[in-house]
């Protein structure tokens, strides 16, 4: 990411309109050896009172509906179905933002041919007035468990840089005790997304790098993603257990599943 990345986006005050991103992830593995991939993928960027209508007016892309590119609320927040907007407005209430009238936008990998896997969707939250006040991150692993960190946005005009405790277990690879430091630019015409993990005694262990280049949500850009990557959850599932066989083969420490935290959300 580039100061000139940061500098496009400082002054977006609306909330940003529906887009599909493409780019590339990169992920780096710093502790105990030096372990680095990078694939390419393509993700919705969705505003959720917009689900029902853009599935309306698309062909290609359904919510709770089979389609070749899909959202279903079940496989999001509490995973019972509740929709997401709904899920949303009780995450926030519940830690005393205001929900009410406020935009909320969702970037995700949908389903594709029907079939989901998100390791990380990323809901911007903004106040009545076009601001984004928080972000939640929901964090998928391969046992089928979720989590989510919401986390206040302190500057609004810049950059968003946010910190948390590490309290769900994601891969087998990497301990615990752990932080996550996130940034992240105001999503545009490009999205740069950068997360830091790091160990108890603060050194990096891991950096992961997400950066797209955003078009228009239509049924045209849609198709042209689904012939550039026709199996893409199928790879990205794929892909992390491979890259888990390599870690085991390479002699990294292998760390139990703990329990799940106590509450699904924590702030």
């Amino acid at each position: 990411m580039t100061a000139s990345d940061h500098t496009s986006e400082a002054s977006v005050l609306e909330p940003p309109p529906a887009r599909l991103y493409r780019g590339q992830v990169f992920h780096k593995r710093l502790k105990p050896f030096v372990h680095a991939l990078e694939y390419s993928v393509f993700s919705l960027f969705l505003d959720i009172d917009d689900l029902d209508g853009l599935s309306q007016r698309s062909r290609l892309f359904g919510y709770n509906r089979w389609a070749p590119l899909s959202l279903h609320d079940k496989d999001y927040g509490a995973r019972d179905g509740t929709p997401v907007r709904d899920w949303v407005n009780t995450v926030l209430a519940g830690f005393g933002f205001d929900p009410e009238g406020g935009s909320v936008r969702l970037l995700t990998f949908p389903r594709l041919w029907g079939y989901a896997f998100n390791p990380l969707s990323i809901y911007y939250c903004y106040d009545r007035d076009g601001r984004l006040e928080a972000v939640l991150y929901e964090v998928s692993n391969t046992f089928g468990q979720s989590h989510a960190y919401l986390i206040a946005v302190e500057n609004t005009e810049g950059p968003v840089h946010q910190e948390t405790a590490k309290i769900f277990h994601v891969s087998p690879f990497i301990e615990m005790d752990c932080r996550y430091q996130f940034s992240l630019t105001h999503p545009g015409e490009k999205l740069g997304i950068v997360i830091r993990q790091s160990d108890s005694s603060g050194d990096p262990i891991l950096i992961a790098r997400h950066k797209a280049k955003g078009a228009a949500l239509t049924d045209k850009a849609i198709a042209a993603a689904l012939v550039r990557h026709p199996l893409m959850t199928a790879k990205v599932i794929g892909g992390i257990h491979w890259e888990a066989l390599k870690l085991w083969l390479k002699g990294a420490r292998y760390y139990p599943k703990p329990n799940l935290p106590a509450e699904h959300v924590s702030r």
